[in-house]
């Protein structure tokens, strides 16, 4: 007799594929199910209640192009000197163009939208456009490059704001829904289940650009314009932001990955609240626990999985707990570190000053240690953001008479300078600024471009490395962190 398939996908075998008819021998081989139907899945009430909280993104840029003066030959530069006739190559500005196209989640009624950092990145006018069609210019309140996050607003009131679900309670092969705008498609739904959580996929594309590298990965159809979306459960409750696919032809090819709302939460937050993302480290550099590093170490410790500790640095939070080479950390604070994932996921929650209980094991002995969570600049102080009025100073062009007595042809001159940043640093009124972080500047605009860069960046040293010149000539070098304790 052949299997029968039931609306639950079980099968169910006779006897008599074993034996002959009427044999009541039991079946050693073959499990027989009891055919119980699947329950039904309806999506549509998550979908109703996501698709007024997803917008669509347009990010806007000026292109430049470049025109080449007929006088460029090299000989001509050659006797009348660089850039000279006109051979400079010019730059041509035109009409802001479409950068890109993502997708974002309203979280307040308020207008503060949260997206993709690559969503926003570079662009000069971001536009946003709501379910029901009507649009507004957007502000970048904050972005970090490290978690792909950034957070919108627009100037509206009354929106549909999505709730937060509780990523932590996600399970593997639970239905999950993606809300975007692939291809420009608004409010596109698709349903997947939750494939793996954790998931690293930095070794998967050999690329390690994101500072976190635990995401949820689904099986929901997720494609370019879907950056930025929602993840959300058969509750409508948003539990990851849509980010990234792998695919080698750059669409969806089976999998794609969002982060938690467990980091997305944290990450917003301190935005929110400070400007920045603050982050707690360890002080440890570390490899995940693998059999074949077990054998190649000789590792004692009685666990295939956790995470073995290459160094310790001085100074750190985990020198401070007595952590050593060679030992292999398997819990932080109740929760299992098995791999590079979940440790950086844990990890991406805490802030300096945080108190946390590891669990390790040296040789095959196994120890629980505790210790304070440092910052990167080895002391538990919490950071704060500034805008670029902090500086404390305006820029002008330095006038055509001063660069030619000391030999430049670019940099700005500080004005009116007053209590601030600059000022703090050392900085006097007349200093002319040639390079911010080696990148030559020439106007006001170059500094606040820079300025933002820094700000944006994941990276918790946000310093301006100034040089230039006194108006008599005499070099200058500064320092001027923009970060403020709080």
């Amino acid at each position: 007799m052949l299997a029968t398939l039931t609306t639950a996908a079980l099968i169910t075998v006779s006897p008599m594929l074993w034996g002959s008819e009427g044999n009541n021998e039991e079946n050693f081989f073959i499990k027989t199910a009891t055919g119980t139907p699947a329950a039904e899945t309806d999506f549509t009430e998550a979908a109703k209640n996501t698709i007024d909280c997803v917008v669509s993104i347009k990010s806007f840029a000026t292109p430049r192009q470049q025109s080449i003066s007929p006088f460029s030959d090299p000989f001509f530069e050659f006797f009348f000197g660089p850039g000279s006739g006109g051979s400079q190559r010019r730059q041509q500005e035109s009409k802001p163009r479409q950068l890109g196209l993502g997708s974002g989640v309203i979280i307040k009624e308020d207008g503060y939208i949260v997206t993709n950092n690559h969503v926003i990145e570079g662009a000069e006018k971001l536009e946003v456009t709501l379910n029901d069609n009507k649009s507004y210019n957007a502000t970048v309140i904050g972005a970090d490059a490290a978690t792909d996050l950034a957070l919108l607003k627009i100037d509206a009131e009354g929106l549909s704001a999505i709730t937060f679900g509780n990523s932590d309670d996600l399970k593997v092969g639970e239905w999950v829904l993606a809300v975007g705008n692939p291809f420009g498609f608004t409010s596109t739904v698709t349903a997947g289940i939750v494939s793996a959580k954790a998931r690293s996929i930095g070794s998967a594309t050999h690329s390690r650009q994101m500072g976190i590298d635990a995401f949820i990965q689904t099986d929901a159809a997720v494609n370019p314009g879907n950056s930025g979306g929602a993840l959300v459960n058969t509750r409508g409750e948003l539990v990851g932001i849509n980010t990234a696919i792998y695919s080698q032809t750059g669409n969806y090819t089976g999998y794609s990955f969002a982060i938690p709302t467990s980091i997305v939460q944290k990450v917003i937050t301190d935005i929110m609240k400070y400007g920045t993302v603050q982050r707690a480290v360890l002080g440890i550099t570390f490899i995940e626990l693998t059999p074949e590093l077990k054998e190649q170490k000789d590792i004692e410790a009685p666990v295939n999985e956790g995470i073995y500790v290459n160094s310790v640095e001085d100074m750190s939070s985990a020198k401070e707990a007595g952590i050593e080479s060679g030992d292999v950390i398997t819990e932080m604070n109740g929760t299992k570190v098995r791999n590079s994932a979940e440790m950086q996921e844990t990890m991406s929650r805490l802030y300096p000053g945080d108190k946390v209980t590891i669990k390790l094991y040296r040789g095959k002995s196994v120890k629980t240690v505790t210790t304070t969570l440092k910052n990167s600049q080895g002391n538990t102080t919490l950071t704060k953001s500034t805008d670029f009025t902090a500086l404390g100073c305006a820029f002008k062009k330095v006038p055509d008479k001063t660069k030619s007595q000391l030999g430049i042809s670019g940099g700005v001159q500080v004005a009116g300078l007053k209590a601030g940043k600059f000022k703090d640093a050392g900085i006097t009124e007349g200093f002319i600024i040639l390079t911010i972080n080696d990148v030559p500047v020439n106007s006001q605009s170059d500094v606040e471009q820079i300025y933002n860069e820094i700000m944006r960046d994941s990276s918790p040293n946000k310093v301006m490395f100034i040089t230039g010149l006194y108006p008599t000539g005499k070099r200058g070098y500064m320092a001027v962190p923009l970060a403020e304790e709080e």
